[in-house]
């Protein structure tokens, strides 16, 4: 055991040297421990990403897959110049006169060489976590733009996104704004990532309006299939394992091993979804359709988001339940309504989203509040009502913010600039309109035989 110490100091030494000398070797130890959890959990949520291009890939047609797996490395890419310059800046900044409402601050981030004595990981690790859940949420708002924006439009929407309005709700929940005063329990981003991203999402395809044949005169809605399932079920994998960096990572300590329990909390959620999407798919239409449990398993993740510290092993399992319902049902709901949502981003992130937040005032335990040292048990622990009157404040405030920005934004950019291709380019496929080569060259038929998808 004695070896075995000197052993991971040693390692601490060549890794850490700022710190190395520090007078507490074990406070040195557990910051060298914490900064390789954030930094691994970093690249765990930057590898999201990836689930994401399959998710957008497989789920619309193959005239468009090389231009959403590009758009999605650009925007990310952006997203970081963007966050670095502006959006960390905002969601923490230094104390100001205005800090309830948004930070101010840490414009042009210059991240610490090193950990500081004292520090539980150094400040630039932070800032890169952090980074991939703005990327996270931006990535979930594309899913209105799906087979119909302009690339143009991508660039200037993740400009005032990734610089102003994720970051304003990220410094009202995460970075000591007023509803973190009020005891707002969001642990992993339910509200601040994916609800956020969500309420763009629908935005965006309100103001596009529906894809080219999604739905007859009469209203009814025309089936506009994926063009891959295998990767839509691959991309359901790598986010779900993503999401341990994403829930359990947000603890950004290594400690007494609670992100274990968040990791558990964390699966039973998504497994929940899952069982329960395909389980209503089949008792309903009488097919167990594979969309719908693949939707459901990433609600049941969405809405386990908030709650993955808060609750006990049980209550996990029903948040999950609850939320594998809730997609099927929701999708059903869009679409009666005229809203054309190729990823079904409104229902995964935006309904599930909004049921893991307000999940915390029902399920929340007093003992896991105060372990985290956010707000106060649930409504079934405490019989108090007041956690879920902080939870359904935050999900109105973060919602009416959200749509108003997102609405103000991009209908300016409809009036200025348009953001919409023309039809042509929408039949056409934005992998030849806007890039001029095709996601699948070998499916490319010759000229005047048309092309697939």
């Amino acid at each position: 055991m004695i070896k075995k110490t000197f052993l991971a100091l040693g390692l601490m030494t060549i890794l850490f040297p700022v710190v190395a000398f520090a007078s507490d070797p074990t406070a040195t130890l557990d910051m060298g421990l914490n900064s390789l959890w954030v930094m691994l959990a970093f690249i765990l949520v930057l590898l999201m990403q990836g689930g994401f291009i399959l998710l957008e890939a497989g789920s619309t047609r193959m005239k468009n897959a090389g231009h959403v797996a590009g758009k999605t490395i650009f925007t990310v890419g952006l997203a970081a110049l963007i966050y670095w310059a502006f959006g960390y800046g905002i969601a923490f900044g230094g104390d100001s006169s205005i800090a309830q409402f948004i930070g101010w601050g840490d414009f042009f981030f210059d991240p610490q060489l090193a950990a500081e004595e004292g520090d539980s990981y150094p400040n630039g690790v932070f800032f890169l976590f952090q980074l991939a859940f703005a990327a996270i949420s931006l990535s979930i708002a594309w899913g209105g733009f799906a087979e119909r924006a302009k690339l143009s439009s991508y660039i200037v929407f993740t400009l005032f996104f990734v610089g102003l309005i994720y970051p304003t709700v990220a410094h009202w929940i995460w970075g000591g704004g007023w509803l973190a005063e009020d005891g707002a329990q969001d642990f992993a981003g339910s509200t601040v990532v994916h609800l956020t991203g969500a309420l763009a999402a629908f935005a965006a395809t309100v103001l596009l309006k529906p894809r080219i044949g999604k739905f007859n005169k009469d209203g009814s809605a025309n089936e506009i299939l994926g063009h891959n399932q295998v990767f839509t079920a691959l991309s359901v994998l790598l986010l779900w394992v993503g999401w341990f960096g994403f829930n359990a990572g947000s603890t950004v300590a290594i400690g007494d091993g609670f992100f274990t329990y968040v990791a558990f909390t964390t699966m039973l959620g998504a497994g929940g979804g899952g069982v329960a999407a395909l389980l209503i798919s089949w008792a309903v239409t009488g097919k167990a359709d594979i969309t719908t449990m693949l939707n459901g398993t990433l609600a049941g993740l969405v809405a386990i988001t908030a709650s993955c510290a808060f609750v006990d092993p049980w209550a996990a399992v029903v948040i999950g339940l609850v939320a594998g319902v809730l997609v099927f049902y929701s999708v059903k709901m869009f679409e009666k309504f005229k809203v054309d949502d190729p990823i079904y981003a409104l229902s995964v992130h935006g309904m599930a989203g909004i049921w893991g937040t307000l999940a915390n005032g029902i399920f929340a335990t007093q003992e896991l509040a105060d372990k985290v040292g956010i707000g106060t048990g649930g409504l079934i622990d405490t019989g108090s009502w007041k956690q879920l009157w902080v939870q359904f404040e935050s999900v109105v405030v973060v919602g009416i913010f959200v749509l108003v920005a997102s609405f103000l934004v991009l209908g300016v950019m409809k009036k200025i600039m348009g953001f919409r291709v023309t039809e042509e380019q929408e039949i056409i496929g934005l992998d030849l309109s806007e890039h001029g080569a095709y996601g699948y060259p070998e499916q490319l038929k010759k000229p005047g035989q048309g092309i697939q998808g």
